[in-house]
């Protein structure tokens, strides 16, 4: 597993079509932080691809970051791991706004379960 510090998330690569992703404490997701990061998902891996979302850090959306976010047509699945009823509900909220590609996600509360799902899509 290859391990990658962006200046606002931290990306293991643990397989060719498989990243876990941990955005840092405190940050606020603009359009160019997700388009720096859909870049680094381009470049890292074999599409189709599939991200676990660990989501054990508090962060924010822009409005026009959470209708970017996660459109990559490379994109097979999301695995999210929330932690608490506010990680879970502010996933479902960005779950449910309308795309051109819909999300194929779940949610889980445990990272080995999810990363087991993951490898089964």
């Amino acid at each position: 597993m290859e391990s990658f510090k962006l200046p606002f998330a931290e990306i293991k690569v643990i397989h060719h079509n498989i990243a876990e992703v941990i955005i840092d404490e405190g940050i606020e997701m603009d359009l160019s932080i997700v388009k720096q990061y859909h870049d680094f998902l381009l470049t890292h891996l074999s599409a189709p691809f599939s991200l676990l979302i660990n989501k054990i850090n508090a962060y924010s959306y822009t409005f026009e970051a959470q209708v970017e976010l996660a459109t990559l047509k490379e994109i097979n699945a999301m695995a999210v791991v929330t932690y608490n009823n506010q990680t879970k509900a502010a996933t479902q909220y960005l779950a449910k706004l309308p795309r051109d590609k819909p999300w194929h996600l779940e949610m889980f509360t445990d990272r080995s379960i999810a990363l087991n799902w993951l490898t089964q899509q």
